[in-house]
């Protein structure tokens, strides 16, 4: 990969960690960091005056009246107050990003899907121009459901800032590495890491080594959380303290600079004299954080049967009815198969969820042939899928001992909403068109005779 000069003129906290202690936002945490002593009042949010003549202003990512333990904001100390950083707003298109809803009535959004890598382009992409949608659910307009986009990006965005009003995205790199500078601090992240950028926060992106590539969810409604883990208890799964958020850090540059907004499906900009990146302190609970995926712990039956994969859930966003997800973030990493009389990999299947798989890198157990990194698969809701022949017959004959699944790495977006495919996955994306014809070798072993064979 190519190695980028980095723009990054952005002056950090005194104690240069790139990030804090763990944290996820939802959860009561409220940590605090400045990159200039003395930038954050103690006691109070808004005091009379500022220190260093900065203007204290609140992001809110939730209403004011939420409860107590689902309250999300963080109050900012900053060289100028936003609203500074915007004047009259122009339309422009972004022509590959869509939101729902965004059904295509020319396109087949009913049936099983693959894809493989979406190739890199001569063109120059930043991570912004060049989001790849590939499916939408849901509404955009009222906060409910989500998108599911590739993004491709070859040049750093300079000078050029960005944030969605509409939705909180979930970024899941595959290739190369990428710097997120947000207007809280800066979040360096690679391949087995992934990031959450809050609504409403903005933020260029910069390329450290390209090109880079790498899916996005993203969420139009309830914030990600932990899953309650139930029977599991306190331990395993993801952690709370594994989510790091960044340390303050912040730029004084007065230089022409544009802003584009992400507003109910619509992108506006908008041009400024100066850097938005100001804010010189921080404390609260509404922040972007990076996760180690490494650090992902999955659990797993010991004896027989082969439970839900649900219990590879990483983040979830709920909705209004409870135990089902807006949209499940769901991880398929090297773990040990250790199930007596079991049949191990994914079975056959259909249920009311809407399954989008990524691989990150590796070889998927129910896919040996096909789904390589960097590919995509959709199974929507109520449409079988399961194994292909091969897998279902290693799977069903194997001599079953304690098995390491080793160099795999793959997620899910799964969401309760149906998944449209977009323009640009039905006729420009590489399209497996055989991919159905996986299960055509599949045969019929009933014989009428009772027992195992």
């Amino acid at each position: 990969m190519n190695k980028s000069t980095s723009p990054t003129r952005m002056t950090v906290a005194a104690d240069s960690a790139s990030t804090t202690p763990g944290y996820l936002p939802g959860f009561g945490n409220d940590f605090e960091t400045e990159a200039l002593t003395g930038a954050l009042p103690q006691g109070m949010n808004s005091p009379q005056k500022c220190n260093y003549g900065l203007y204290g202003e609140q992001l809110s990512g939730t209403a004011f009246t939420a409860p107590a333990h689902r309250n999300e904001r963080t109050w900012c100390y900053r060289i100028r107050p936003s609203v500074k950083h915007s004047t009259r707003y122009r339309k422009i298109e972004m022509p590959y990003w869509k939101s729902a809803p965004h059904v295509n009535s020319d396109v087949v959004s009913l049936g099983q899907y693959r894809w493989d890598p979406i190739p890199h382009t001569r063109e120059g992409l930043t991570f912004i121009t060049g989001m790849r949608t590939m499916t939408t659910a849901g509404d955009v307009n009222i906060q409910v459901g989500m998108a599911s986009h590739v993004y491709l990006a070859t040049q750093s965005m300079i000078d050029d800032y960005f944030y969605s009003a509409d939705s909180e995205l979930l970024i899941v790199p595959q290739e190369g590495v990428i710097r997120i500078c947000t207007e809280l601090g800066i979040i360096d992240l690679e391949p087995k890491e992934i990031a959450l950028i809050p609504r409403g926060l903005v933020y260029r992106v910069e390329i450290i080594e390209g090109p880079a590539r790498g899916f996005v969810c993203e969420n139009y409604g309830q914030t990600f959380e932990l899953p309650a883990r139930g029977p599991i208890g306190a331990n395993c799964m993801a952690n709370p303290r594994d989510f790091k958020t960044p340390v303050a850090a912040f730029e004084d540059r007065e230089v022409p600079s544009t802003v584009t907004i992400k507003w109910c499906g619509q992108f506006h900009q908008t041009n400024i004299d100066h850097s938005p990146l100001d804010i010189v302190a921080w404390h609260g609970n509404y922040a972007p954080v990076k996760y180690d995926l490494g650090n992902y712990c999955p659990v797993r039956a010991l004896l027989f049967d082969h439970p839900d994969p649900s219990i590879f859930t990483v983040l979830t966003a709920p909705s209004n009815s409870p135990g089902i997800a807006n949209i499940d973030f769901v991880l398929f990493r090297e773990r040990w198969a250790v199930t007596e009389d079991t049949f191990r990999p994914p079975w056959y299947h259909k249920n009311i969820m809407s399954e989008l798989m990524g691989n990150i890198y590796g070889q998927y157990e129910a896919k040996p042939q096909g789904f390589v990194p960097g590919g995509i698969s959709l199974h929507t809701m109520m449409l079988p899928h399961g194994p292909d022949k091969e897998s279902f017959d290693k799977a069903s004959n194997a001599e079953l001992g304690p098995a390491k699944l080793d160099n795999t790495m793959s997620f899910m977006f799964e969401t309760r909403f149906p998944q449209h495919l977009t323009t640009f996955a039905a006729n420009e994306a590489p399209l497996q068109e055989d991919y159905i014809d996986c299960w055509n070798d599949i045969e019929k072993q009933f014989d009428g005779k009772p027992g195992k064979k």
